[in-house]
Order: C-alpha cells, then structure tokens, then sequence
C-alpha cells in the first residue's frame, strides 16, 4: 500500500523528488495553514497562467480565472481561509494526503508536466462528505536555480470523460 506522506522519487532523482515536495507536502501545508507565505517562492510570476477547467471535460467550458500570479494567490487565500473555518470529523492533513496522488512528472530540460490527482474526501463533522474529485496539470519550470510553478490547467475532472 501506498504511504501517502512518503515521497514516491528518492532523492537522487533532485528534479522529480523537488516537484513532489513542492506540489504536495509544501502546498497541503501551506493551504492548511492559510500560510501563502509557505509557498509564495514556488511560482515564477512573470508569464504566470491558471486555467480553470471547472470540472468539464470540455476546453470549450474552461475559464482564463487566473491571468496572474496575484489572481491566483487572492483565490488560494479565500478557499484556504474558508476551508480553515469548516470542521471535520477526521484529521483533515492525513485525509488530504490519502486523497492526493502525484506519480507522474515528464521533464523536459529545464521544463517539467506535472500530473497531481485528487480522489477521496474528508468526512465532515456534519456528516457529510467533502468530495476531493479533481487532477491538476502543473507547467514547472527551472528558475533560479530550483523548480517553481509557471503555470497550471487546474479544477479538472479525475477522470476526465
């Protein structure tokens, strides 16, 4: 079985093992603290693009949401703030690591494609259920001597069609 906390790259793959920690453990982190300070370095904002597939299949339904990097830090402060004042029934850091799934990181020289996939939930304390049922393709970059995040086709559906 799959130990979610576990980085699936070792560390003498630098590149692959550097993504994961940024994209998952830096980033669960972070949104679960309403911390944008945690992760305000791991973005390149020159050039920054955020799609927001909305959960469609079709890129005829998916919004420009995010022009900016300063776009996207606004929106990941509201959802971080308002996630922050639900209550669940179950340790929220350990259920989003179950649900988050990052295996697959093509690299390209100094580019990368990342494939970050959601599939699970958190059990409210209501007794409802938080449904995490989306993938995220990230567009990484070597910048500055380490990878950031230039960009991203986010809120898709997992599995798509």
């Amino acid at each position: 079985m799959r130990d979610p906390f576990k980085n699936p790259f070792p560390a003498s793959d630098v590149a692959r093992h550097s993504i994961w920690e940024m994209l998952v453990h830096r980033d669960i982190d972070a949104f679960l603290a309403a911390d944008w300070s945690m992760v305000e370095h791991d973005f390149v904002e020159e050039g920054f693009i955020g799609i927001d597939g909305r959960k469609k299949v079709s890129p005829d339904d998916w919004r420009l949401a995010f022009p900016t990097l300063a776009a996207y830090r606004d929106e990941w402060v509201r959802q971080a703030k308002e996630f922050a004042k639900e209550s669940f029934a179950e340790d929220t850091r350990t259920a989003i690591f179950t649900t988050t799934t990052l295996e697959d990181i093509e690299i390209s020289g100094d580019m990368a494609l990342v494939r970050k996939k959601f599939d699970g939930g958190l059990a409210k304390a209501d007794g409802t259920r938080d449904v995490m049922q989306w993938q995220t393709l990230y567009y990484c970059r070597l910048h500055e001597g380490r990878w950031k995040i230039s960009g991203f086709t986010g809120y898709l559906p997992n599995p798509m069609g």
